[in-house]
């Protein structure tokens, strides 16, 4: 199936719930990070060989996905808004860019960091999109990373129609979302996973 959402917005911002919330609106999987055979270290070809030429078979890839977020989907969101012309982008961010560093740097960089230790047995794919995601191998410092996301986002902005794009906080619940795929608000809580104080 085509994907009917492409998520543009980088981890920590609220992706995993907006994993389950499109399924829940869509009636179909949603491709997120968590659910990819060997995450985040050693992903499938696939994505390896997206992460290394910056493209693959997409249509095979993400076949069996109605809506896509998180890494590293949202790596390519430039690639895959162009594959899939008619699928809605989906900019989800935080309400400002100390509390997306904050969230990242204790959740995910603490698993990246130990995939840099010289007798790591793993593979080192969320390294790579980390390099990917900053431009550079010396990417753990506060101010790279949070360059990198205003960078990215700004160029999300700027490169996607007001009318394709939904910007999208935390707060903001269901109702921009619904609203892009012309869908009744479900009458019940917006779901909230995969909090900071869930990651060990």
């Amino acid at each position: 199936m085509d994907l009917k959402i492409v998520g543009a917005g980088l981890p920590r911002t609220g992706t995993s719930s907006l994993k389950k919330t499109l399924e829940e609106l869509l009636g179909a999987p949603c491709c997120h990070m968590s659910a990819l055979p060997g995450h985040p270290f050693n992903l499938a070809n696939g994505w390896k060989e997206a992460l290394k030429t910056g493209s693959t078979n997409w249509d095979k890839l993400l076949e069996e996905y109605i809506a896509a977020v998180d890494w590293p989907v949202s790596l390519f969101w430039k690639q895959l808004s162009e594959h899939y012309p008619d699928a809605v982008v989906l900019l989800s961010v935080r309400e400002n860019v100390e509390d997306w560093w904050e969230s990242v740097d204790s959740t995910i960089l603490k698993h990246a960091r130990k995939a840099m230790s010289p007798d790591w047995q793993e593979g080192r794919d969320l390294v790579a999109m980390l390099e990917q995601f900053t431009g550079t191998k010396d990417w753990d410092h506060p101010e790279v990373m949070k360059n990198a996301y205003l960078k990215h986002n700004q160029e999300v902005r700027n490169a996607i129609p007001s009318d394709r794009l939904v910007e999208w906080k935390a707060a903001d619940g269901w109702e921009p979302i619904c609203h892009a795929l012309n869908l009744p608000v479900p009458d019940k809580p917006f779901p909230w996973l995969n909090k900071r104080n869930e990651w060990s």
